[in-house]
């Protein structure tokens, strides 16, 4: 083995000067002044390749980064078939929902809800309990990677986080959408060439190479015995529902997240949304074999020289390879990658944040019509203000105090924000659902999943349906409980009220 100690001065050089770089190319967007919907939405000369990498930084959390291998690391490849959810989310993204915001010209996720049930009240829900998941995602994506870092490098995990913040806060505060769309570009690239240069340098190390590596995927560690490819009872864990489920997550965020949705509205050339679409799901599907391939042959590598990774944890398996195995530059290439993950999702979560609080919320509820001047300063003021937050419940997290709690109350708010995915269905997908039926449909299919999820009264059965099924459940739900309230609405009512025709999937254009 090299004998490298570890963190060297010249990784901690090179992660610096990764930072100053992020920071300086930031603010270089920055110089001409953002308002209005170019702080919102992009100026119009933002490539589909650059927004198509974001949404892959997006969406790739700096948590996924470490998990991902020390999955394949401890276990199998079974989660490996998440990614390919994408064969289920992209089509069903382009055919149903990208013609139809581009046809409404939307700014944020949450206007179609406006647009298609005409209610404010809706349109706020959405955003407030986006907003508040958000902060929740943020302060964890600052904490956990940080906490790793830390351990690497002996640098204070305070100043590690106030220095993640701060830079992210500072480019997505002055530059807006633009900003971070090509920061957010320039660090997903650094992470795709960071991680495939992990996996080719690791398969160097091995004895046997590549070749040993398959022989260990053949003999198990692809899949277990007791992992099935399909289950009759398909909501239990199988490779069947988490293809399935994952996809319809997958779906759920591109259509009602408002830091995917963003992206989409950067343009309405459908011919451009499909390739930035397309794009993602290469380069997801991509990234994820790589880091599983890098978690096998890590699993490979120790089991060959097992006085490596004595009492390293499962996820901390990858960033302790590239600490102490990789040459000395390398190692601060990589780590600054781990950090790149991290900003992107946090750039990305400020600038949604205020999207979504200017036009969804305080547009909303002010009573003065808000000019772009105006709309701008205060979505500077939102993304300050998000980001201090975030970086105090992040310190929070790091002192030991409320960890519990607080995960378990994100873990929450991610799964009633996932039920949004199915009041989106249901406005596209039906004529005549109404307001009060898409908050019948809400509240019913978030009790469910909650219940389903917590199983307060112990049920047995409860425990065997997968977390992957709860996607397929809430939008199920929500579609049969819509429809249902809106026939019976109908009923008593005497008035058969049916949506905007441009508002649904049916519509068809006159020309």
């Amino acid at each position: 083995m090299n004998g490298k100690v570890g963190f060297t001065w010249i990784d901690m050089t090179i992660l610096v000067v990764y930072l100053a770089a992020v920071l300086f190319v930031g603010l270089a967007f920055s110089k001409k002044e953002m308002k209005g919907k170019e702080f919102f939405k992009g100026d119009g000369t933002i490539p589909w390749w650059v927004t198509s990498v974001s949404i892959f930084a997006t969406l790739l959390s700096p948590i996924s980064f470490l998990s991902l291998a020390g999955n394949s690391y401890g276990g199998t490849w079974i989660l490996w078939f998440a990614q390919l959810g994408m064969l289920v989310a992209i089509p069903i993204t382009i055919r149903f929902f990208l013609p139809l915001y581009s046809r409404l010209g939307i700014d944020t996720a949450y206007q179609y809800l406006e647009n298609r049930f005409d209610s404010k009240g809706l349109r706020i829900l959405g955003a407030v309990m986006f907003i508040i998941y958000q902060i929740g995602r943020m302060s964890i994506i600052m904490y956990l990677p940080s906490m790793v870092l830390a351990k690497l490098t002996n640098i204070p995990i305070t100043v590690l986080i106030i220095a993640m913040g701060v830079i992210a806060i500072i480019y997505s505060y002055t530059g807006g959408l633009k900003a971070v769309l090509w920061t957010d570009f320039i660090q997903g690239s650094i992470l795709i060439i960071g991680v495939s240069f992990a996996l080719v340098f690791l398969l160097f190390q091995i004895r046997g190479g590549v070749g040993e590596v398959w022989n260990t995927l053949a003999s198990g560690k692809f899949l277990a015995d007791t992992e099935v490819w399909f289950d009759p009872v398909f909501i239990k864990n199988s490779v069947f529902i988490i293809i399935l489920g994952a996809g319809l997550n997958t779906c759920s965020s591109y259509v009602s997240s408002q830091d995917i949705v963003q992206r989409f509205t950067t343009t309405t050339d459908m011919k451009k949304l499909t390739k930035m679409t397309l794009g993602n799901g290469v380069l997801s599907i991509f990234i994820a074999t790589v880091f599983y391939l890098i978690g096998t042959a890590l699993y490979v590598f120790y089991t060959q020289n097992p006085t490596l990774a004595e009492g390293v944890a499962q996820d901390q398996i990858f960033a302790h390879y590239i600490a102490y195995e990789l040459p000395i530059g390398i190692t601060g290439i990589l780590l600054a990658a781990i950090y790149a993950a991290s900003q992107s999702t946090l750039s990305t979560g400020l600038n949604s944040v205020a999207t979504s609080w200017v036009l969804d919320v305080h547009a909303l509820v002010s009573k003065k019509e808000l000019s772009m001047k105006r709309q701008t300063r205060i979505a500077q003021y939102v993304s300050l203000g998000v980001g201090i937050l975030s970086i105090l419940v992040a310190l929070v997290l790091a002192n030991g105090e409320i960890k519990s709690a607080y995960e378990w109350f994100n873990a929450f708010m991610g799964l009633v924000l996932g039920v949004l995915g199915g009041t989106f269905a249901l406005g596209a997908f039906t004529k005549r659902s109404t307001k009060n039926s898409a908050y019948a449909a809400f509240i019913v299919a978030a009790l469910l999943i909650v219940f389903i999820k917590y199983n307060p009264l112990n049920i047995a059965a409860l425990n065997q349906i997968s977390s992957w099924s709860y996607a397929l459940i809430s939008i199920s739900v929500s579609l049969i409980v819509g429809f249902v309230y809106s026939a019976i609405e109908r009923k008593i009512t005497g008035k058969n009220i049916e949506a905007k025709p441009e508002t649904t999937i049916y519509y068809k254009s006159q020309s």
